[in-house]
């Protein structure tokens, strides 16, 4: 049975948490032992690294955003993921370090190269299989802003920030092509979730 490390990215009002029920789902009527994670945070040092990177009253450089989520990334990997792939499990995360170099590379202009010494350094692994949901800047903040609340630290920021992001997970898919799978989600929530499900059985089929 081969590893099966997923990861799931998009911006804001992307639909990730509709794709990961999904997606546990899935996994688990084919008998696989699931374990769903997010980042940052899926430990208790990770979300309350996660309530530190959102608080809208921090200001934060960006460098010091960059360290703060792979210092939750870090234990995240060591604390739940590579205990979960080495028993056999299927995990599926809430974003990954793709996040990384599309929201502080990308979007705070953090060079790459760093990024990646961090992933090799501090994350060590990546995942098996990727889906991008992607959908325009103005729709996804528009489906954020409605479902209320108050907006975190990330989410105040510009439009023009999102669209940094978003070019960068689209750039970084179209480099990685064998291990991401695009998704248009502007499409309905059921439309998006039949396009996810064809596509993860296509790659587990692959077995």
């Amino acid at each position: 049975m081969r590893r099966t490390f997923l990861s799931i990215e998009g911006g804001e009002g992307a639909g990730k948490s509709t794709v990961i029920a999904a997606i546990v789902q899935a996994l688990s009527d084919r008998g696989r032992d699931v374990v769903a994670t997010r980042e940052p945070g899926g430990t208790a040092a990770g979300e309350a690294i996660r309530a530190l990177l959102l608080d809208p009253a921090r200001t934060l450089a960006p460098e010091t955003e960059l360290l703060l989520m792979f210092a939750a990334r870090a234990q995240l990997v060591r604390e739940v993921i590579l205990p979960a792939l080495d028993r056999g499990a299927a995990v599926v995360t809430d974003r990954f370090t793709d996040a990384s170099f599309a929201y502080q590379g990308g979007g705070r202009g953090i060079d790459a190269g760093r990024i990646a010494e961090l992933e090799r350094w501090a994350a060590g692994i990546k995942p098996d299989l990727t889906f991008l949901l992607d959908v325009g800047v103005d729709e996804g903040l528009a489906r954020a802003r409605s479902r209320g609340g108050e907006p975190d630290r990330i989410e105040r920021e510009r439009g023009d920030f999102f669209e940094r992001v978003r070019g960068t997970y689209l750039a970084r898919a179209a480099a990685e092509p064998a291990r991401f799978r695009v998704i248009d989600a502007s499409q309905s929530a059921d439309a998006v979730v039949t396009a996810v499900r064809a596509a993860l059985n296509d790659w587990l089929d692959r077995e």
